[in-house]
């Protein structure tokens, strides 16, 4: 698997959880997190912080239920600090 493979289903999809995405490409959480993270770190794909919708039951495991949403174009930083 290559994060262009993660980047495809990501744009396809549009979000998906950490946990989606190890089930489809069939690889373990953390190791789909540290793809993911790639793309977040290029600006890339963002974590989206949402609410389990079954609150606070226990019975869902939180690390696998990130959301991440693909954002496309790496964001545009400014040149220098003051946005000039």
């Amino acid at each position: 698997m290559l994060l262009m493979d993660v980047k495809d289903y990501l744009t396809k999809r549009g979000r998906a959880s950490l946990d989606d995405l190890a089930v489809h490409f069939t690889v373990e959480p953390e190791a789909m997190r540290g793809l993911v993270e790639t793309w977040v770190a290029k600006g890339r794909a963002r974590r989206v912080n949402q609410a389990l919708p079954c609150g606070t039951c226990g019975k869902c495991d939180s690390a696998t239920s990130d959301i991440y949403e693909w954002l496309g174009a790496a964001a545009r930083l400014p040149a220098h600090p003051c946005g000039n």
